[in-house]
């Protein structure tokens, strides 16, 4: 990785872009300290700085405990483009612009974008009405307070699309991508000061350096299991017929389908983290504790990953049983995902009309068959492994008390944007060393 990114930097054009992508990201760190207007920031320092919304001020990068102008960061445009992919499924016409390759990627991108800023202003508006109701507001709920409200959240929702598209256009990797794991990366710094204070310093000697052992140990553990995890893909041989072509004989190679064991990328897991953390989000704005004994709190502990896996006794360990309704989540949405991105009939029509075959299985339906079985069964394999990489260190937590927003969730982001991000880097590097042999 250091010698591409050592490399990178020798050619111009790629410096400049990753140095564009520098100061794109530097913009956005500095707009998360910005507050935005009208909100008291000592009510939503008490209301949101609590452990279990350690998800969503993860990926903020701390805008959301804050109430930034980036508070919202770039979740509504995430779900823009999920809700966009689902609708192509149901509506033929936006199933057409996906099949027109640029033009239509084009139009799908123009109604992503407004749907992202129809979102912004709904959530925005929930939040101006929850802090109205909560007294968070400087001077309550008036009329002027909740649009400087959504519009600030919106504009600083729609200010971030419009970097991250930059980002993609004139810098290094997928912008939204990126700006995603910047957030994430902002808050493990002081995630890891909160654990050597906690565990390590003060300490007795052995005692702080078996804390210290078991804290690396878990991190890179997890970290090694995801990149594993991120390049694990399963080959899908396929063989192309040999043909006459006018007076040459073309075909009879032999290539491959690439299907990646972790189909879903991380949507499953953020969707799962988002469904559960939501209910806790509109709670707070009500002031429902999880400590308390009544049902609803109770209900929201069992929602809360900072519940799960205490074991100082059965009454906290019981809350364990949220892990269920998390993988069951999650899994579930691993094959929802990859139903929408995959499409096993398309693909055995594309090989059948390129004259290929996948070896000792008939072109058509037998073909569409064995893709599906192979994909269901990788899909369960990357839904667990995703399940693996993200409750083990929700374990760890657990048992040692030991809090902190980033776990397996956030190192599958983060890896995955890293090595997205290193390939595509590696690709402008190749091209440019193609182009320079052809000048020659």
């Amino acid at each position: 990785m250091f010698k591409t990114l050592r490399n990178a930097f020798k050619v111009k054009d790629i410096r400049n872009r990753l140095i564009y992508t520098l100061i794109a990201l530097v913009v956005v760190r500095i707009g998360t300290l910005l507050p935005a207007p009208a909100i008291s920031r000592d009510y939503t320092n008490q209301i949101f700085n609590s452990d279990a919304l350690g998800f969503f001020n993860s990926i903020t990068g701390g805008s959301f405990s804050k109430m930034s102008i980036f508070a919202l960061s770039i979740t509504p445009y995430i779900s823009a483009s999920i809700i966009i992919q689902l609708l192509t499924i149901a509506i033929p016409k936006l199933e057409e612009m996906q099949k027109e390759g640029e033009d239509g990627r084009k139009k799908l991108n123009e109604l992503t974008r407004y749907l992202t800023v129809g979102l912004a202003v709904v959530e925005s508006a929930a939040y101006a009405i929850g802090f109205g109701g909560s007294g968070a507001l400087e001077g309550g709920l008036t009329f002027t307070n909740l649009i400087v409200i959504i519009a600030s959240f919106t504009a600083g929702s729609a200010f971030l699309m419009w970097v991250g598209e930059k980002i993609t256009q004139n810098g290094v990797g997928n912008g939204i991508s990126v700006i995603l794991a910047v957030n994430i990366i902002s808050r493990m710094p002081s995630d890891f000061i909160n654990l050597f204070q906690t565990y390590i310093q003060g300490q007795a000697v052995v005692q702080a350096i078996l804390a210290a052992l078991i804290i690396i140990l878990v991190t890179v553990a997890t970290i090694v299991f995801v990149i594993l995890l991120q390049n694990a893909e399963r080959k899908i041989p396929v063989t192309y017929a040999k043909k006459v072509q006018g007076r040459k004989m073309i075909g009879g190679q032999t290539s491959h389908i690439p299907l990646k064991v972790n189909t879903s990328g991380v949507i499953p897991v953020i969707f799962a983290n988002s469904l559960m953390s939501f209910p806790i989000v509109i709670a707070s704005f009500f002031n429902v504790s999880p400590a308390r004994t009544t049902f609803l709190p109770k209900v929201l502990k069992v929602l809360d990953q900072n519940s799960w896996f205490v074991t100082k006794s059965f009454g906290d360990f019981k809350y364990t049983i949220g892990v269920l309704i998390y993988v069951a989540l999650t899994i579930f949405f691993a094959y929802f995902y990859t139903s929408i991105t995959f499409n096993p009939i398309e693909v055995s029509n594309n090989i059948k009309k390129q004259g290929g075959f996948i070896p000792g299985i008939r072109p058509g339906k037998p073909t569409t068959d064995y893709l599906t079985k192979v994909l269901n069964n990788i899909i369960f394999i990357g839904a667990i492994g995703l399940t693996i990489a993200c409750i083990v260190p929700i374990i760890f937590s657990g048992i040692f008390n030991a809090n902190f927003s980033f776990g397996g969730t956030s190192m599958i982001i983060i890896v995955g944007v890293v090595i997205e991000t290193i390939k595509q880097i590696e690709s402008q590097l190749l091209v440019r060393h193609y182009k320079g042999f052809l000048n020659d």
